[in-house]
């Protein structure tokens, strides 16, 4: 009985409503390792939140006058919905992650949307993975995880996370307690150095196809999801290519994707495209934009400071108020559409129409 009323009451619960909800309230913070933090958010009418495993979110921190946007990935099960967690480093420099470590406290609210992203688990028919993380990178696969932990499926995960030294080594104990009662799950831990630990009683070094041949002998038939700083994503990539995985098989996150122009057409091919004038008027800079570029790449060229992460209209870091004129935005979610109807457009996936003026 008492079982069937709590399943009654969470079937009441409201749900968070992406396309309006945005108020955050910090209930937890935990430390994870020396430089690392969770920070747990929660619907402060108590709403409950349906996410994939391997989402993030988007916040507005209110750090200076305009406040600081950045994307973090949920950690968290999906399955544990009245709230969710986000585990940031703190990086040396770090404008925001400072900030975080430095201030945020329990009962302190921001704001949020999401859930975003598409790095997520293939549905359907069960496949086998590895799970290749480095550094921070591990957020969304350890929601993955503890994803699959919760759904007491069987499942068939290889999972490496890679780090500078065992103390760097984030959920280090709670993937253990994972790999102990899910008979699924083999856990490898590929530190560096033994920098902190000169007992570490494993291998140490940077992921190969050496290192990989034997930890997971049959790659080529796993879909790998990987997430981590640019190199190390980037030489998974190469090795688990050479190794035979397919790049269907292959998926990967980051939010630190460099802005690249496409290839142009030859000069016979190419269409003449139009050039209008785009102002930045907090930066009182103007520079020519092409129709066939987009507003971010033209200011990164500029050296027109905006804020920027994935590059592709989805995390929405690079969100900015359109003072007047039009643009062609194709975006991946990055922006709601009331926030549309405001005024408001990603300069990472736009392109101009017209002369603008953008405030920033």
């Amino acid at each position: 009985m008492g079982i069937e009323f709590a399943q009654m009451q969470r079937g009441q619960a409201a749900v968070w409503d992406p396309e309006h909800d945005e108020t955050l309230v910090c209930i937890d913070v935990h430390q994870e390792t020396h430089d690392v933090k969770s920070f747990t958010f929660a619907s402060p009418e108590g709403k409950r939140f349906s996410f994939d495993a391997g989402q993030y979110f988007l916040f507005d921190f209110p750090m200076g006058s305009d406040g600081e946007a950045r994307c973090y990935s949920i950690s968290s099960s999906p399955h544990r919905g009245n709230a969710f967690t986000v585990t940031v480093k703190r990086v040396p420099g770090g404008k925001v992650s400072n900030w975080l470590h430095d201030n945020m406290a329990a009962g302190m609210t921001v704001r949020g949307q999401g859930p975003l992203g598409h790095f997520i688990r293939p549905k359907g028919e069960k496949a086998k993975l590895l799970l290749l993380s480095g550094g921070s990178g591990i957020t969304p696969v350890m929601s993955i995880t503890r994803d699959l932990a919760d759904r007491y499926e069987p499942s068939d995960i290889v999972f490496l996370h890679a780090a500078r030294t065992p103390t760097d080594l984030i959920f280090r104990h709670d993937l253990s307690g994972l790999a102990a009662r899910m008979k699924g799950l083999r856990l490898h831990f590929l530190p560096e150095t033994v920098v902190g630990e000169p007992a570490w009683p494993g291998l140490t070094g940077r992921i190969s196809a050496e290192f990989l041949k034997l930890a997971v002998p049959d790659i080529a038939e796993r879909v790998v999801m990987c997430c981590g700083p640019a190199p190390f994503m980037a030489a998974a990539r190469s090795i688990t290519t050479a190794l035979g995985v397919p790049a269907s098989n292959y998926i990967e996150e980051s939010f630190d994707a460099t802005v690249i122009d496409e290839p142009g057409l030859d000069v016979e091919q190419q269409p003449a495209q139009k050039v209008y004038q785009v102002e930045f008027s907090k930066q009182k800079r103007t520079l020519q934009v092409s129709s066939d570029q987009t507003v971010l790449a033209a200011a990164k060229k500029g050296s027109i400071r905006l804020p920027s992460s994935c590059s592709n209209g989805m995390c929405g870091t690079c969100k900015s108020k359109l003072v007047s004129g039009s643009v062609e935005m194709n975006h991946n979610g990055g922006i709601r559409q009331r926030e549309i109807d405001a005024g408001m457009f990603l300069p990472c996936c736009s392109k101009p129409l017209s002369d603008l003026v953008v405030d920033r």
